[in-house]
């Protein structure tokens, strides 16, 4: 008999009640240290007392009225993402898969707009994972995913991730836009290297094309900077964002500059729930916590002590542990073992962490994370693979 909750997760038989800061805590009272944030979701960690103010304030007062009235707390963070990066406008969701095709569709009625109706593919990166929609599974093309549910939109041309010569040789006459992750996520925590971030906004000024960043699970300070794409020193012509910005609560965005979006008018896009009080009201507390002197700084400095610490594991431990990958605090273990062990085993062990592609597990402690957790993980995973090495 099937499940009463569609049985589309292989879940694991724990159920949490509550958290504090880094930790959860199960039905059983067990405390576990939470290097995973609910895949770099809760970005200031659990139940955080300012965000926890903000979000009960505004349950007080109201919910929803619909896209069909001013939303205050819309225009309020709409205007503080301004300032803060390439965009002059956006779109507010409910995740980030909806944040990506509203940015699909921006690209394809951009270049409507402009006279070049042609323009309808876009050049995507190998690994990718953009979300479960249609459109982003036919983006991503990988068998797990795709496997019986075509047919599949033809809109997608993949090439190696990180490739410069790739990109240039698959532009065609009916490219519109070039769409990648920064740091690949799903893929297993490839950051790209700077000099792939500038060469793809050269090829896409050369051939009129947009330019589309991907900074889902990498935005909101996760590496050190408010975005990724900062570190490179580059800016998009449209991106989408999520997971953090919401720090928990249902949030995502797509960001655009005035030129791209020029053919978003009246009744081309809608959501019914995107945008609500509730969501705009955490999202502002996020961007408090997050734009607090100091706050990005000590996500760099952390970073940089988790980092040398893993470094230090995988020498302890060559025959479980390969390399560390990543940048700030999303960062990944590239394993010899099979990562799902591990995964398992740190589980038992009172850690979680999830796995990604290329046999890597994810370590994606909240920002907040400080020198304690960073060694009682550190600690944790030391004893793991003592064990997993015997």
């Amino acid at each position: 008999m099937i499940p009463v909750v569609m049985p589309t997760y292989s879940r694991i038989d724990v159920v949490f009640e509550r958290g504090e800061g880094c930790f959860l805590y199960d039905t059983t009272g067990r405390r576990f240290l939470d290097f995973t944030s609910g895949i770099a979701v809760n970005a200031l960690g659990h139940a955080h007392p300012y965000l926890v103010e903000k979000l009960t304030e505004q349950a007080h007062k109201l919910w929803h009225t619909s896209n069909l009235f001013r939303v205050a707390g819309q225009e309020k963070l709409a205007g503080r993402l301004k300032e803060l990066t390439f965009a002059d406008t956006m779109f507010f969701t409910n995740s980030g898969v909806e944040a990506w095709e509203c940015g699909v569709k921006l690209v394809r009625k951009y270049h409507y707009e402009t006279g070049h109706p042609e323009k309808t593919r876009f050049i995507v990166a190998g690994g990718n994972f953009h979300g479960r929609t249609m459109t982003a599974i036919a983006a991503s093309g990988q068998d797990k995913m795709v496997k019986g549910f075509g047919p599949l939109l033809d809109s997608f041309d993949r090439v190696a991730y990180d490739d410069v010569e790739a990109v240039k040789a698959a532009v065609t006459p009916q490219t519109a836009a070039i769409l990648v992750e920064p740091i690949l996520g799903e893929g297993g925590i490839r950051p790209a290297s700077l000099g792939y971030l500038k060469a793809l906004r050269a090829i896409a000024d050369e051939h009129g094309l947009l330019l589309f960043f991907d900074e889902i699970q990498c935005g909101v300070g996760r590496t050190g900077k408010l975005f990724a794409y900062e570190w490179a020193g580059v800016t998009p012509d449209v991106m989408c964002i999520a997971k953090g910005i919401g720090g928990g609560f249902p949030l995502g965005a797509c960001l655009a500059t005035e030129k791209a979006a020029q053919g978003m008018v009246a009744g081309t896009h809608g959501s019914t729930f995107g945008g609500n009080p509730l969501a705009m009201a955490v999202g502002n507390a996020v961007l408090d916590v997050v734009l607090q002197p100091g706050f990005l700084d000590n996500v760099i400095a952390k970073g940089a002590l988790l980092e040398g610490k893993l470094d230090d594991l995988v020498k302890r431990h060559p025959s479980v542990l390969d390399s560390v990958r990543g940048k700030g605090l999303i960062l990944g273990l590239k394993c010899v073992v099979p990562a799902g062990d591990l995964v398992t085993a740190l589980r038992d062990n009172g850690m979680l962490v999830v796995s990604a592609a290329d046999n890597v597990i994810r370590i994606l402690p909240p920002l907040i994370v400080g020198e304690a957790e960073i060694n009682e993980a550190v600690a944790i995973l030391d004893r793991t693979c003592a064990a997993l090495a015997a």
